[in-house]
């Protein structure tokens, strides 16, 4: 995560003297679900598994705890290094997906009626979904998916949404994050180092306009070779860091930094979130089709 956090002005004052490392904050998650992981110790306030019937924290896909660990990680194991955006945020997990990645919209749905129904319990202010509905998804699915992802934000939450991996084309952001209203996250066309080089650019995010013809994605975010927690460690030749890529990976970049941002500002609504995210993303090549990248230490000055 270093050069995730050098990349979007990550460690600025406020950040490093502590003052806002989204303290009081908690996210909710909905993916594959979370493993436990040093780093991750102490951060869950509460899971879910909508795909099976176990009650104890599981991933056994590893796709969550890796958001997860971009989200909240200490970085407990690697000193620090590998810590997440947001180290003392509270996260409530739902698993929705299995060890795929794949799910079906009935567990999305019955996700968020969580999320709605323990909003007030756990003080919930973000939800992450680092899930995009495939391109040949039945349009009565997609459409039920979207507005149930709207209705989050109706409530007063900050929803933040991956564009998908199906792009570049235009018109190929995936579904939730073509609803105009959500904060959607796309990855900017990125130049690999010369040892994991197999082209040039990697270009593979979602990009608008939607069919209502809605600029997206909203903001761009580091996706690409991000190392976070393995939800794996623990077994025999795991690592506790692995490399994963795409818009999953840069979405819980942006919801931690709201988290900093709430934990500062915590009177913020969700549409002065995104309006202060707008004004503050900068602009660089590789994002024309959105606000621009994400700066941490432009989005914390007011």
């Amino acid at each position: 995560m270093r050069w995730v956090k050098q990349t979007v002005g990550y460690w600025c004052d406020d950040i490093i003297e502590g003052k806002c490392r989204g303290e009081g904050i908690c996210t909710a998650v909905l993916d594959t679900g979370i493993a436990r992981h040093p780093d991750l110790e102490g951060r869950t306030v509460g899971f879910k598994d909508f795909t099976g019937n176990s009650a104890k924290l599981h991933d056994d896909s590893g796709h969550g705890t890796h958001v997860a660990g971009i989200l909240a990680g200490s970085g407990k194991v690697s000193n620090g290094l590998y810590a997440g955006m947001a180290p003392e945020m509270d996260l409530l997990v739902g698993k929705v997906l299995d060890r795929e990645g794949n799910g079906n919209v009935e567990y999305v749905l019955s996700g968020i009626e969580w999320i709605m129904a323990e909003r007030d319990h756990y003080g919930i202010r973000i939800v992450n979904i680092s899930v995009g509905t495939q391109p040949n998804l039945a349009p009565d699915q997609k459409r039920l998916f979207l507005e149930a992802v709207e209705e989050l934000w109706d409530i007063g939450l900050v929803v933040v949404v991956s564009a998908g991996n199906y792009g570049p084309a235009e018109g190929s952001v995936a579904v939730p994050g073509s609803s105009r209203k959500v904060i959607t996250v796309g990855v900017p066309d990125t130049e690999l180092p010369p040892v994991q080089r197999r082209k040039k650019n990697v270009n593979y995010s979602g990009r608008g306009p939607t069919g209502e013809c809605v600029v997206k994605p909203d903001v761009f975010a580091p996706g690409t070779g991000i190392i976070s927690c393995n939800g794996k460690y623990g077994r025999p030749g795991e690592h506790p860091y692995i490399m994963k890529t795409g818009t999953s990976m840069a979405t819980p970049v942006v919801s931690g930094a709201i988290a900093c941002l709430l934990s500062k500002y915590p009177d913020m609504t969700n549409v002065e979130v995104k309006l202060k995210l707008r004004e503050s993303s900068v602009r660089i090549p590789g994002t024309e089709s959105g606000w621009g990248l994400l700066n941490v230490e432009r989005l914390l000055k007011v």
